[in-house]
């Protein structure tokens, strides 16, 4: 133990967000069972939670967490007098011994994304896994993040997991021969883990910045997975150069749009592997969804200030490629840079995006260009309503209030 018992409660809130993926992704390969590993490692993290604050940090708190969850999974397992053949199996296995062939990935963490990634499950169940056992979200942000009730997402979780189970989907899979199939799903859901910690879109923490390193680790495992496929390329390019924007977003947790950011502050050395990517993706012929976000994101960093009419033609081909409301309406705001306000405003109007915040935000501020005060700060005030990241409503609110001074 540290010599320094009594440790800060913001030391083991990092360190238990750091290591839940982990941990369950140890248990699920060892157990083969979903939720034997969630509840297992909710105990070894409430126990270490308890015990940390009494005695210290351990030297290495990661592989104590594995060791009490594991123990934690056994005690249930012994507790329970009917368990089927493999789960039996389990208790005669130690850690140093994978129940399953690990197949061509050998993270525990990205090939639980591949197994919650399966094509026998459903797209939003494919997400809502994810979120729950490698970002280690609570049903609740979860379901924030679908905007359905709790007790939905919980359903759907449960039926997910039935589903994993009864299929006997294996968590040491794919193979390299699967791998090309499951791309454009794992792909996906590291670029949702990203945006969770980016975005920040539940909680009041204006980043994430573990969720965001955890997405650029895991597109960076990928990578090397499928050297060749210009989507994985293009994922990573894209997370990096977006990454690379992340000190000047935020100014004493005040958000900065990044027409007000100062570019000195972003990173360069991810600049420059992201625009090196670009570069890669830019030499193959059609490029995907994310090799065009990237490019996109290359031209944001190149230089002095945005060129927007690249801008537009890149959304050009994305609307192509991937059309989209969201596409449309990130369109509009390259449209306005090039045409003005009027013209942008005139395609935002056009879009059946009412739910979603960035819709009416987009609004307010071209309203607010117009000179349309009254229409603005209703605009503002529906994307207030409708924002879930505390920084996010304060800088609406701020823009509102600017409209009368």
């Amino acid at each position: 133990m540290t010599d320094h018992p009594g440790v800060a409660d913001a030391d083991i809130d990092r360190i238990v967000r750091d290591e839940y993926a982990r941990v369950v992704a140890m248990l699920v390969r060892r157990f083969r069972d979903v939720d034997l590993a969630e509840e297992a490692t909710g105990e070894a993290l409430l126990a270490a939670v308890q015990t940390w604050r009494r005695d210290g940090l351990p030297r290495n708190p990661g592989a104590w967490l594995v060791t009490t969850a594991g123990n934690r999974a056994l005690d249930r397992i012994r507790r329970e007098s009917v368990r089927d053949a493999r789960q039996k199996e389990a208790l005669m296995l130690t850690p140093q011994e994978p129940p399953d062939p690990l197949g061509a990935v050998d993270d525990d963490r990205l090939r639980l994304i591949f197994m919650c990634c399966h094509p026998a499950l459903a797209v939003e169940a494919r997400v809502a896994l994810t979120l729950r056992l490698v970002v280690g979200l609570s049903m609740d942000e979860i379901a924030q993040a679908f905007v359905v009730p709790e007790t939905t997402m919980a359903q759907r979780l449960t039926r997910a997991k039935r589903k994993i189970k009864g299929a006997r989907i294996p968590f040491g899979v794919p193979f390299a021969h699967d791998l090309p199939f499951r791309v454009g799903s794992v792909a996906a859901v590291i670029y949702l883990v990203f945006n969770q910690g980016y975005l920040a879109t539940t909680g009041d923490a204006p980043i994430r910045e573990e969720l965001c390193a955890e997405a650029i680790r895991l597109a960076r495992l990928l990578r090397q997975l499928l050297p060749d496929e210009p989507e994985v390329a293009g994922l990573l390019a894209l997370l990096l150069l977006t990454d690379a924007r992340r000190p000047a977003r935020f100014d004493d947790d005040t958000l900065v749009p990044l027409a007000e950011q100062d570019r000195g502050r972003w990173i360069r050395p991810l600049i420059a592997e992201g625009h090196e990517l670009v570069r890669e993706c830019l030499r193959r012929q059609r490029p995907g969804y994310y090799q065009i976000l990237a490019a996109i994101n290359a031209v944001h960093t190149d230089g002095p200030a945005t060129d927007w009419r690249q801008v537009l033609a890149l959304y050009d081909q994305l609307m192509v490629v991937a059309p989209s409301p969201v596409v449309a309406l990130n369109r509009a705001v390259a449209l306005a840079e090039v045409e003005g306000p009027a013209a942008g405003l005139a395609v935002v109007d056009t879009l059946d995006l009412v739910p979603y915040h960035a819709w009416h935000a987009t609004r307010a501020d071209l309203l607010r260009r117009l000179d349309r005060p009254a229409a603005a700060a209703q605009a503002y005030e529906s994307a207030i309503a409708l924002a879930d990241n505390a920084a996010e409503r304060e800088f609406l609110a701020a823009r509102r209030e600017e409209l009368y001074r």
